[in-house]
């Protein structure tokens, strides 16, 4: 089977990235190529750790060439603590986007890519039902990939909510 239009979606973090690559048969249908999670040591200095997200977004880009990339904007509400490394990672992530493919990722808003799915306030173990039906998975982790695979389905299907 011939895929086409792959996306990268990301659920950014700094302890932790959903990544998930999505792409599109011939006849349009969403296909889930592969998904996991960049991991960062807590006990290390933001800088090493920021480091270590930008190697293995470097080998992601590199290993799937991806069209198109979708990255969740996180909200805060009054985590300000983890607000700054969570931005950090985003600087990160749209530095190696744009130095090593090109590409300018689209910024989702979590209720705008969930509402794609059904229920802009969706759990993620709805998420993971949903993704689950979409994709005819038997089995997903229910972690940050689940929302990695909505946001690159979202992001392929044109939701372009950019935050600039």
């Amino acid at each position: 089977m011939e895929l086409d239009n792959y996306w990268l979606g990301l659920d950014p973090g700094l302890a932790r990235i959903g990544w998930s690559i999505v792409a599109e048969d011939k006849d349009n249908q969403p296909h889930l190529v592969d998904c996991g999670t960049i991991e960062t040591s807590k006990n290390l200095p933001t800088p090493q750790r920021l480091v270590e997200i930008e190697q293995d977004l470097m080998e992601l880009l590199k290993e799937f060439s991806p069209d198109n990339i979708a990255l969740e904007m996180p909200f805060f509400s009054r985590q300000i603590k983890a607000a700054g490394g969570v931005l950090q990672a985003v600087g990160i992530i749209n530095l190696v986007c744009y130095r090593e493919a090109g590409l300018l990722p689209i910024s989702l808003h979590q209720a705008s890519w969930k509402a794609h799915l059904g229920n802009g306030r969706a759990t993620k173990n709805e998420i993971a039902e949903i993704i689950q039906s979409l994709f005819d998975l038997k089995q997903l982790p229910i972690d940050d990939t689940v929302d990695a695979v909505g946001i690159a389905y979202a992001g392929m299907c044109g939701l372009t909510n950019n935050i600039s």
